[in-house]
């Protein structure tokens, strides 16, 4: 490819001095005996170059985060996970947290996986995790998603997912605690991550791709 730029870029130089040269003497330069045959030039663009660019999620392990997925649901997933790991799947963080959406090994539990190490080497169950475990978390968190929805606390309107991204991150329960209390009991993780900040940096993406699902499993 290198090749055939330099060719290309060297024909064109060649074309561009001999039309100066015609400006500055007044006379007409003929082109016509100047022919781009015998140099090898190729100006497409390879399919997998196309499909690395088009791609927003791979199948596996490779994940493309790409802003203009917007608020969709893969760009709520997305932008979770590159804050929760960057986006990595063999992330494990100091407390024992694994993957790309950085999971604990209760919880993993609760949706059917029993081998975290296993679960660390399989992307695409890591992605099935996610989603079983917002279904699960959002059939928890039904009557709260209804009852708070619109409302403001603490500055900020509540959201569908803005709840949903605060439960991944400190559980149902302290999420319940969290509005029913109006912003009051404010869980942080063990980094200083607040339900707070949660339910801020991740409101109003579009989740109503998760249907609720109290036995919601990744296998």
């Amino acid at each position: 490819m290198v090749k055939n730029i330099a060719s290309y870029a060297t024909l064109t130089l060649t074309i561009l001095a001999l039309v100066y040269v015609s400006f500055q003497s007044n006379e007409t330069i003929d082109l016509s005996k100047y022919s781009t045959e015998g140099l090898d030039l190729n100006y497409t663009v390879s399919i997998d170059a196309i499909e690395v660019n088009n791609s927003l999620v791979s199948n596996d392990s490779d994940n493309i985060f790409s802003p203009y997925l917007g608020k969709s649901f893969v760009g709520f997933k997305e932008a979770l996970a590159f804050k929760e790991s960057g986006g990595d799947y063999s992330s494990v963080n100091t407390y024992g947290y694994l993957g790309k959406y950085q999971f604990g090994t209760e919880t993993l539990k609760m949706i059917g996986i029993n081998n975290p190490a296993k679960f660390l080497k399989n992307p695409r169950l890591q992605e099935k995790a996610f989603i079983a475990n917002a279904a699960r978390n959002k059939w928890i968190l039904r009557r709260d998603i209804k009852n708070f929805v619109g409302k403001r606390i603490n500055g900020i309107i509540v959201t569908e997912s803005g709840i949903l991204a605060a439960a991944h991150l400190a559980g149902p329960g302290s999420v319940k605690k969290y509005l029913r209390s109006y912003g009051l009991d404010n869980f942080a993780d063990g980094y200083g991550t607040t339900v707070h900040y949660y339910m801020k940096r991740f409101s109003g993406y579009d989740t109503s791709f998760v249907k609720p699902n109290k036995r919601a499993k990744a296998i």
